[in-house]
């Protein structure tokens, strides 16, 4: 994608989801937000995605859209995953936002004996649905166009080896590490995860939640392309991050 391309999607009134960008149609919630509440005006452009990939410009009409240029597929981000303990309040959603706009490719909750939020039932699926949402609206302000994963919510008895557990006064290393986990608020209890589990240093201070959750994805994103560092180990080693 040129930078001239690049410079027109940022400028774009918005970007939103369509089931196929070839022939893009706003669903009914889309269309009142781009006419009501966006207000937006006869002749100007948006972006419309797919969420797996696709996007194209399109132009606002009376009461639709219309594609105006082709169809063009951006590469496949770097697949990176967080796992991530439900926090209070807002935090969560503040995480979620970040992490989409950081380009991490999945969140899986994780179930701890530590976790100070209900996450059971009707409260498990409203906050799922609650990162979900946030999510695609968190990829239309940053254009992004893979949709993050939101996976179901596993046990702590059930994250792999290779993913790495964030514990302060650790350093631990990244080489062979998949993903990393963020705890609850607190802390994790003391035998909550087996002796052999990979462990993680996210600095020397210790950090919220929703802070860790974003220097974890940042580091993991780091490995990908699109990121202004010549050694991916030079830009953490040092810093408490990996030995």
């Amino acid at each position: 994608m040129s930078l001239k391309d690049f410079e027109r999607r940022v400028d774009a009134l918005t970007q939103m989801r369509v089931a196929d960008v070839t022939d893009p149609v706003l669903s009914k919630d889309d269309a009142h937000h781009l006419f009501k509440v966006l207000r937006a005006d006869a002749g100007e452009e948006i972006v419309v995605t797919d969420g797996q990939g696709k996007w194209a410009f399109a132009v606002v009409g009376d009461k639709a859209i219309t594609r105006t240029s082709e169809v063009e597929v951006d590469p496949e981000p770097y697949p990176t995953e967080l796992f991530l303990v439900p926090l209070k309040g807002d935090k969560s959603e503040l995480a979620v936002s970040k992490l989409v706009e950081l380009g991490v490719t999945s969140i899986t909750p994780v179930i701890s004996s530590q976790m100070s939020v209900k996450f059971k039932g009707e409260h498990r699926d409203k906050i799922l649905d609650r990162w979900r949402r946030i999510a695609e609206e968190s990829s239309g302000q940053c254009r992004r166009t893979y949709d993050i994963v939101i996976k179901d919510p596993v046990n702590v008895s059930d994250v792999p080896l290779d993913v790495a557990v964030a514990e302060p006064g650790t350093t631990g290393s990244l080489r062979g590490v998949r993903a990393i986990a963020i705890g609850p608020e607190g802390g994790w209890a003391t035998d909550e995860w087996p002796q052999n589990q990979a462990r993680i240093g996210l600095g020397n201070t210790v950090l919220r939640g929703e802070t860790a959750a974003i220097v974890a994805a940042t580091l993991l994103v780091l490995r990908g392309e699109g990121w202004a560092v010549t050694s991916y180990e030079g830009a953490v080693r040092n810093n408490g991050f990996i030995q």
